[in-house]
């Protein structure tokens, strides 16, 4: 089925455009069928310059695609993006915002293995399911939430296995970074050292990932500061269940992956996509210097960063779980708007790009 969009040709029964996403209805859009409510409201924004059409969220838009039926060639084609053969040139990157859908599925199969993994210990009482609850439980939600950014990741410049890389080694290179910070702090250990050093950490790691200009853009950065806070949050998650189990605490086992699980999204794979966006925003199409790390931009969010999590890990009495709440959405919020700022960057460069072809 040809895309009347961008003219690919598609496998029969696809129901999204594998090149550019758009949605084929009996060969034609929704927004070129004639019966379609949106026929007319997008011949309308077809008439609108690109330069004034608004990529501002729209939460009903990004999430739009995560209750349709997708088949199996949709996701197929996901995952061959970001190789040399299959990245897109910046003219051909969509600067709209993107309609992520494959998170939703890799929580489901996430929540599947553990549901299996639960009762082989609780039912059953066989030990050996026990590392895997473990493993699924800590990596399970904050995988889902990478996931999402790499959907969001409109240049699909990094490749699947890239990403499985850096939340292993990034994540093992930032914890044993704040291992190195923590001992230098010696007894110094409070909220505030505690978001400075691990925050410090997963940043340090994230430039090793984008030192080279090959991920320059801000949502690259977005994405590769994600993956070492999805490694870290999990080793990290994994760490404090093992404690619980040692303790001969099966309830306390499964609060600890629950609550952290819960609260993932909102902690660390957060945080250090946050300041790996700041990172790429101040770096752009030039090479590291230390001095980058003092602009006003990526200090900004490193400090935002740094006193949320510090919030986060506050004593103060009532805080939990209000305050993890309350701050899980600050972090989204900012997000978004990087996510934004990241599109606008796109668009910026397509721009810069036609004006000098035609100039």
């Amino acid at each position: 089925m040809k895309c009347p969009n961008c003219d690919y040709s598609n496998p029969q029964g696809t129901k999204l455009c594998l090149t550019c996403g758009q949605e084929l209805l009996n060969g034609n859009t929704p927004e070129q069928d004639p019966n379609s409510l949106f026929y007319e409201f997008a011949q309308i924004v077809d008439e609108i310059p690109s330069d004034f059409r608004s990529v501002k969220p729209k939460f009903r838009n990004i999430f739009s695609r995560v209750f349709r039926k997708h088949s199996e060639v949709e996701a197929e084609r996901l995952f061959i993006v970001g190789t040399s053969l299959t990245t897109p040139a910046i003219d051909e990157v969509e600067g709209t915002w993107p309609k992520p859908w494959l998170f939703a599925r890799i929580f489901l199969i996430a929540l599947f293995a553990y549901l299996g993994l639960y009762m082989g210990v609780n039912f059953f009482g066989n030990i050996n399911f026990i590392p895997g609850l473990i493993i699924v439980g800590s990596f399970g939600v904050p995988i889902t939430t990478l996931v999402f950014f790499w959907e969001m990741n409109a240049p699909q410049n990094i490749a699947i296995y890239k990403i499985v890389y850096v939340v292993l080694v990034g994540g093992i290179l930032a914890l044993l970074v704040a291992l190195v910070f923590y001992d230098l702090l010696r007894n110094n250990i409070n909220p505030i050292t505690i978001g400075i050093v691990e925050e410090l950490a997963k940043v340090v790691v994230v430039i090793f990932f984008v030192r080279d200009l090959k991920y320059k853009y801000i949502l690259n950065g977005l994405l590769l500061g994600a993956a070492v806070g999805a490694g870290f949050g999990a080793f990290e998650t994994a760490g404090y269940a093992l404690r619980s189990l040692l303790s001969g605490s099966f309830p306390m086992l499964y609060n600890t992956i629950l609550w952290r699980s819960i609260f993932s999204p909102g902690g660390h794979v957060a945080w250090a996509a946050l300041t790996g966006a700041a990172m790429c925003r101040v770096q752009g199409d030039s090479k590291f210097q230390l001095n980058m790390l003092m602009k006003p931009k990526f200090m900004f969010i490193f400090i935002l960063v740094v006193a949320m999590h510090a919030l986060w890990d506050s004593p103060m009495p009532g805080i939990y779980p209000f305050g993890q709440i309350t701050l899980t959405v600050i972090s989204w919020i900012f997000v978004f708007w990087m996510i934004r700022i990241g599109l606008n960057e796109i668009n910026e460069k397509k721009r810069s790009l036609a004006f000098t072809y035609y100039k």
